[in-house]
Parts: C-alpha cells; sequence; structure tokens
C-alpha cells in the first residue's frame, strides 16, 4: 500500500512538471520509482502515464503544432525505438540504472552550466535528436534530453517548443508503448498501478498547464535541474552498490 501512494505522488509531481513545461516527467519520476519498483516494471509505467500526459496537452497544444518540425524528430526516432526495447529486455537493472543516471547528470549540467542559446541548426540534427531520444525513451522511460535540447536551440516560441516536445512525446510514446506490449514488458502489476495512477497524473498535468503562462520558467527549469542531478548522481551510486 505504501508503494503504491508513493507512486501515485510521484505522478502527480511528474504529470505537474509535464503540464508546467512540456516535458520533464519521466526524467523526475524514473529516479524516484525505480527507489521502490524494479526499473523493468518502472519504465513501462512510465511510458504509459507518459501518453496519458501528452495525450491532454496535444488537445491544449494543438494551435501550436506543426508537421514540419515533428517530422523529422519522429522519422529519427523509429529505428531508435527499436534499438531501445532490445536493450531494455536483455540487460541487466543495474546497468540501465547506472546509464540513466549517467544520462540525467550529464543533460543536467549541461543546461545548468551552458545555458544554450538559439542558433542556427542544420535539419539533420532534428534527425539525430529523435534517434537519441527513441533509444533512450524505449529504453529507460526518460528519452528527453536530446529532443530538449534541440528544440532550445532553434530560437522557437516557448509556445512552439512545448507543442513541438508535445506532440513528438506523443507520437513516441505511442510507437513505444506497441514496442513494449510486443516484447511483453507490459505487464499485469504495470498496468494495475497504471490504472490507479492515471487520476494523480491528470491532476497534475491539469495543474501545472494553469502555472504553465504565470511561471517564469526558465527559473523553475534550473530547480528541476539542480535536483535531477542529486538524484542521477544517487541512482548511479545505488547501482554501483548492488554490483
Amino acid at each position: 500500500m505504501l508503494t503504491l501512494m508513493l507512486v501515485c505522488l510521484i505522478f502527480l509531481l511528474a504529470g505537474f512538471i509535464q503540464g508546467l513545461s512540456g516535458f520533464g516527467s519521466a526524467l523526475l519520476a524514473m529516479p524516484l520509482l525505480t527507489i521502490f519498483i524494479d526499473v523493468k516494471t518502472a519504465v513501462p509505467l512510465c511510458i504509459l502515464n507518459s501518453l496519458l500526459m501528452t495525450l491532454y496537452l496535444v488537445f491544449e497544444l494543438k494551435d501550436y503544432m506543426e508537421r514540419k518540425k515533428i517530422f523529422p524528430l519522429l522519422l529519427g526516432s523509429i529505428p531508435g525505438i527499436y534499438i531501445g526495447v532490445h536493450f531494455l529486455i536483455n540487460a541487466e537493472p543495474y546497468l540501465i540504472k547506472i546509464l540513466l543516471g549517467t544520462l540525467i547528470v550529464s543533460y543536467s549540467v549541461y543546461s545548468l552550466v551552458f545555458n544554450p542559446k538559439p542558433q542556427k541548426i542544420h535539419s539533420v540534427w532534428a534527425y539525430m535528436a529523435g534517434f537519441g531520444t527513441g533509444i533512450i525513451g524505449s529504453a529507460f522511460g526518460a528519452g528527453g534530453p536530446p529532443s530538449i535540447i534541440y528544440t532550445t536551440l532553434t530560437g522557437w516560441s516557448r509556445d512552439h517548443i512545448k507543442a513541438t516536445l508535445t506532440g513528438f512525446f506523443f507520437i513516441c510514446n505511442i510507437i513505444v508503448v506497441v514496442a513494449h506490449a510486443t516484447g511483453g514488458l507490459i505487464s499485469a502489476p504495470v498496468m494495475k498501478l497504471f490504472a490507479v495512477s492515471a487520476v494523480f497524473v491528470l491532476f497534475g498535468v491539469y495543474a501545472g498547464s494553469r502555472l504553465y503562462k504565470r511561471t517564469k520558467r526558465q527559473e523553475y527549469i534550473r530547480i528541476i535541474l539542480m535536483t535531477l542531478v542529486i538524484l542521477g548522481l544517487m541512482m548511479v551510486v545505488s547501482a554501483l552498490v548492488t554490483i
């Protein structure tokens, strides 16, 4: 019962972050979930709830979505998803935790230190960002960093960045859910946790969306990134201890 309550609270916060910024739910949820439940349960659970969050945001941001921005990311993600699912099925849990923790710390420190500025980027980087997101998303349930870094460097408006990420993650999540189901990763325990946590996810994303236009997004993201550095380091250390 305690585990179920903690999972619901984690997804309440994750939904709030997703509704506020358009990303970050999995990056926050995965380190916390893996403290209480197995990685191979946490990843598909996180993907299912991410699908629910992005579905909500798709309707809210549909006026800002553009196919030409989303399509390159999506096309690049398809082969990445295939690779990531096979990695998740065959890899050792401690290895997944080390790689995921390293990913979180690397992305967070990069964003905090360099504070990437908009610049002209070659279109090939959209496909590369999609490919990296596909691998990381299907293997770790936290595929945001490559596509987030790419979109924040384009110079698009805040609404277009959030809409592009939402549209891309929504389609990507559908593909990953199908891949996870085919690979036997979406089990009865996963569906039970999803059924209970879905209500908390929707409430969180609703609350975050309401605050979206009234919050200084950059300051809030910096706080989240500093928290993720600590969580990522904790995940790596805990995995090394179990080896």
